[in-house]
């Protein structure tokens, strides 16, 4: 068999093999079921891994330390096993630091037991894109380790003709949450091979969109570099003309998503669009194409700065083009063009300098911590000198409002000295942005512009950064909640100091306190220790509804009412005014009962 031909599924498996073979040699500890001398008493951890959607056990996985001290693979069965020597007693120790050195001091400090195990094989998510596998071992009790089975995204770009294609590059988009608010971000690239074929995989559930690239056609027998030229328009699978509407492809752990696209030849005219008002020293611009009216990747165009033109081809249709520089000198551009039929030339997009937008802040503070407000720096104990930077115990910031939006250059300005009462964000690039803010002294209170609430709505920000500045009041008169979580099962490794974020376990119940649509308030999540009660937390006075989840939601769209109305009926509704305490009974959500 060529080795052309020799599929790469088999290639990849040998391969995975060979190197787990030469490492398990090289784990000094890693022999399973090692032979111990009958008269000493050994120890062991035994265990299955499965997966995680079948239940089924997965044979020949490899599971390992934390430390990498220990490594094993499943048998058959997906059953495995160490067994470590028994510990050393304190004389054995003396003598084994004396004659091995500082080295063996340093070892001899680690218990023999593992503190976690982990599990991986070739067709499974591993630790970059899956969820977190480490699991600790609980004397007498056999350890499950389970795995998550990659999703896959496969297929094939034809091109209307038969003839082998180009190389034509793909990319997927996932749908994840983000400070309550969903977004599309970039999650993978990928090439055609000769025969178009395609694939993604290591992907993990959730919601994705597929696209191609701009294809320019440079057939060698009927290009003409003088002539007409031709390409290959992003298609947004399975057949749209822009990212908004793309069909969304829900993936499920372990699951096959065939996705055939069919490309479609476009006649491409040359574009040249002079920019003026170049920042002194900008060396080149970011430009981003969409089409009009709806922000997407796909198309491309580049800037030449020696020219200061943005050159480049597109097919008919109305385009927007954006262009930023950035740091020192941040400036934006845009323009509307449309194509038909012909080149664009002879149009201009002028620069604007980024500009600033104040901010103010009214203090109605009921105590005088004035150490937070002026900087002072607590070190092992000791106060040192204030730094004297009023409000320095708040932080703003933006956060793009639209997916793919503007969000880099901007910078938060602190007042330059205590005579300086000023504060700003520099920089600010137009679009929409949410506000956010960070204090470590009470709590933000209310965020305006003008007569827009940016607790509720996104701050419109043109060229130049030209409008009202951010209003933002900060209270310390908070109201306090505790309570107990019904439901929660204690383990028996659970102990009254036991933190499971500290030993990886992310299966720990949590607590979310999500502000009513239109009501005062902010999201605030609570840990919960293994007996169940939480809290005190210091809660900003509003409407909430408080649920208790048996694990953490990092998808949870607390922001987003629609996704909001499937718990109507579920956690509890309380109303926190300033100095109130109230205790809350929270029945536990469980991970199968969500929506």
């Amino acid at each position: 068999m060529s080795k052309h031909l020799f599929p790469q599924c088999l290639l990849e498996t040998l391969t995975f093999a060979i190197v787990i073979s030469l490492w398990c040699a090289s784990v000094s500890h890693a022999p399973a079921q090692s032979a111990q001398p009958e008269n000493k008493q050994t120890d062991s951890v035994r265990g299955i891994v499965v997966n995680s959607v079948t239940r089924e056990p997965v044979g020949r996985a490899l599971v390992f330390s934390n430390d990498n001290r220990y490594a094993t693979m499943t048998d058959g069965e997906g059953r495995f096993e160490f067994t470590f020597p028994p510990e050393q007693t304190a004389d054995n120790k003396e003598a084994a630091s004396e004659s091995a050195g500082v080295a063996s001091t340093v070892n001899n400090r680690r218990p023999n037991r593992p503190e976690m195990l982990m599990a991986r094989k070739p067709g499974f998510l591993g630790e970059r894109n899956g969820p977190p596998t480490w699991r600790s071992p609980i004397a007498g009790k056999e350890l499950t380790i389970e795995l998550t089975p990659e999703a896959l995204i496969v297929g094939r770009v034809a091109l209307p003709t038969s003839e082998p294609s180009d190389t034509i590059q793909l990319e997927i988009y996932r749908r994840h949450v983000q400070n309550g608010r969903a977004h599309w971000s970039r999650a993978s690239s990928a090439s055609t091979r000769a025969s178009g074929e395609f694939r993604f995989a290591e992907l993990s559930a959730g919601s994705y969109k597929l696209l191609t690239r701009e294809l320019m056609d440079r057939d060698p027998v009927t290009f003409d570099p003088r002539g007409q030229q031709y390409g290959y328009p992003p298609i947004y699978f399975p057949n749209a003309t822009d990212f908004t509407a793309a069909q969304t492809i829900q993936l499920a752990a372990g699951q096959v998503f065939q996705a055939n696209i069919s490309l479609v030849k476009h006649p491409y005219y040359p574009i040249k669009v002079a920019v003026t008002n170049v920042p002194p020293g900008v060396a080149g611009l970011s430009i981003v194409v969409s089409p009009m009216g709806h922000r997407s990747p796909g198309f491309a165009l580049g800037y030449n700065n020696e020219d200061q033109m943005i050159l480049g081809t597109l097919p008919d249709g109305n385009y927007s083009l954006e262009a930023s520089s950035y740091a020192p000198n941040p400036a934006s551009g845009l323009l509307n063009i449309s194509v038909r039929g012909s080149a664009v030339e002879g149009v201009r997009m002028t620069l604007v300098p980024n500009g600033a937008i104040g901010v103010n802040v009214k203090e109605e503070f009921t105590s005088s911590e004035e150490s937070s407000s002026q900087g002072v720096i607590i070190s092992n104990g000791q106060t040192r000198e204030p730094m004297r930077e009023p409000r320095r115990y708040l932080n703003v910031y933006l956060e793009p409002a639209d997916d793919f939006g503007n969000g880099g250059g901007s910078s938060f300005r602190r007042p330059s000295g205590p005579e300086d009462d000023s504060l700003a964000i520099d920089g600010v690039q137009p679009g929409r942005y949410w506000v956010r803010t960070n204090s470590s002294r009470g709590f933000v209170a209310a965020i305006s512009s003008g007569t827009t609430d940016l607790q509720h709505h996104p701050l419109v920000v043109g060229l130049g950064g030209s409008g009202a500045p951010i209003e933002i009041t900060v209270r310390d008169s908070a109201a306090e909640i505790d309570g107990t979580v019904e439901g929660v099962a204690l383990t028996p490794s659970a102990s009254e100091n036991a933190d499971p974020r500290l030993q990886g376990d992310t299966s720990s119940p949590h607590v979310y306190c999500i502000p009513l649509p239109d009501s005062s308030g902010e999201f605030r999540e609570v840990w919960v220790p293994p007996d169940g009660k939480f809290g005190p937390q210091e809660m900003p006075p509003g409407t909430y509804r408080v649920l208790a989840f048996d694990r953490p939601q990092p998808e949870l769209e607390y922001h987003n009412p629609e996704a909001m109305r499937a718990y109507d009926a579920k956690g509890q509704v309380v109303r926190l005014v300033a100095g109130q305490k109230e205790h809350l009974h929270l029945q536990l959500i469980s991970s199968v009962e969500q929506p």
